[in-house]
């Protein structure tokens, strides 16, 4: 047959998948149904891409709109307005409020379902040239683009009519706070039982959205300025940490003796985790990176009540629960030392992100054909940072793959697009 059961087959749960690749894009590989033999997918794909083509400075223009109104995760409501709006003009229907702020529309309603996600939040950056200057939130990740993304394919599918001409069903998911930050803000939200993760495709992933559907894939920037892709993507994952030394205040300058100074027992701690360091294997790629978020009450005041805020990551979960339990017994020990007393709140972080092969080289082929065999790299490339797009990855088929057009380090104020077309419309007709 010609539709998508001849491409993949389904084999145990939904983690372990058999994909037959082959020289087209994601969607047209997957839901490409049979009438009188095989479509002329080629026609179908320009259809979709010339009207791609017909958006582009509006797609642009939406990209730099969102760019311009950063918003920090879980309070994404102009940019999830503005994702409901274009879905009102194209006449899909959605439902919003996923996870606070998700909105997910749908066309099609055959199985299998593919998902385009797109990230709704910003993080903060407030030295960045276009900071909200009360927030502090700045795009300086991209991820304005990733809803450019998800909607030019919207514009693509729905103008072209093509999508009739699909077996199966494709869902576009513009998600929430991906970006793990304001742990306290969100740690309230918590407790205030809005939301059970701090992550939001996590929270989604428990929320059931994720239930219907079988495969997953985003564009997320990277910085290179030239017009290329890196399609075999895996991340490492994480635990947040939130840590509390509890010592006893007194006059530092006049009585430190009786004192118990937290700041020292917390020093004694971090310099614990440095001393780990030559322990942790390369293989592993392991990250542990705290800061200090309290210090102290007052120069004067022997410190008494002193917090941290930490990242421990790896690759591989096993290696990332075992260095998770070094970092916390470094951590006591300089409470111990001191005298002082500890909390330590381990938060669920992110799972390590491990991409699908096969859509990965499906995806491979089709960017080929947009940007030249040269420039789409699909050898495996490991990132220690993370992503709640891992946790995806290990309940569905998924990739990540990072698309060019962007220079300066993510996350800082040199972070910005330098070729709009790239950024904006390619990944789009390349999905």
């Amino acid at each position: 047959m010609c539709g998508v059961y001849r491409d993949f087959l389904w084999i145990g749960n939904n983690s372990t998948h058999c994909f037959k690749a082959s020289r087209t894009n994601l969607i047209f590989s997957f839901l490409t149904k049979k009438e009188g033999g095989c479509m002329n997918i080629n026609e179908l794909k320009r259809r979709v891409c010339e009207c791609i083509d017909e958006r582009k400075e509006e797609l642009i223009e939406i990209g730099e709109k969102i760019f311009k109104n950063p918003e920090l995760g879980y309070k994404e409501e102009k940019t999830a307005k503005l994702v409901k709006k274009n879905f009102e003009k194209l006449g899909i229907e959605y439902r919003d409020k996923l996870a606070l702020t998700g909105v997910k529309g749908k066309i099609g309603t055959k199985a299998p379902n593919i998902a385009i996600l797109g990230e709704l939040d910003a993080l903060i950056c407030p030295d960045h040239p276009y900071a909200n200057k009360k927030t502090g939130a700045a795009h300086a990740c991209g991820h304005n683009a990733m809803i450019a993304n998800l909607l030019g394919v919207c514009f693509g599918l729905v103008d072209s009519k093509v999508i009739n001409s699909l077996d199966g069903s494709v869902t576009f998911f513009a998600v929430p706070a991906e970006e793990y930050i304001e742990i306290e803000f969100r740690k309230k939200l918590m407790e205030e039982g809005k939301i059970e993760f701090l992550g939001g495709k996590q929270e989604l992933i428990r929320l059931g959205e994720f239930d219907d559907i079988d495969m997953a894939m985003m564009c997320h920037p990277t910085s290179n300025p030239n017009r290329v892709v890196y399609t075999n993507i895996s991340m490492n994952g994480f635990i947040g940490k939130v840590v509390r030394y509890i010592g006893r205040a007194s006059h530092a300058g006049g009585a430190p003796e009786k004192g118990i100074n937290a700041l020292n027992a917390a020093i004694l701690g971090l310099q614990g985790i440095n001393a780990l360091r030559e322990t942790f294997k390369d293989e592993d790629c392991i990250r542990v990176h705290p800061i200090i978020t309290k210090g102290g009450e007052g120069v004067n005041v022997v410190p008494s009540d002193v917090r941290i805020e930490a990242y421990v990551r790896a690759k591989k979960f096993d290696a990332l629960i075992e260095t998770n339990k070094k970092v916390n017994k470094a951590l006591e020990a300089g409470a111990m030392a001191i005298g002082a007393n500890i909390e330590i709140n381990d938060l669920s972080g992110y799972m390590p992100l491990v991409p699908n092969d096969t859509m990965g080289k499906v995806f491979s082929n089709n960017a080929s054909e947009f940007l030249g065999k040269e420039n789409v790299i699909g050898s495996k490339i490991h990132l220690t940072g993370s992503s709640d797009m891992g946790d995806v990855t290990q309940v569905i088929p998924g990739i990540h793959p990072l698309v060019g057009g962007f220079e300066g380090e993510p996350h800082s104020k040199e972070f910005k697009i330098v070729d709009k077309e790239m950024a904006y419309v390619i990944p789009a007709k390349i999905m």
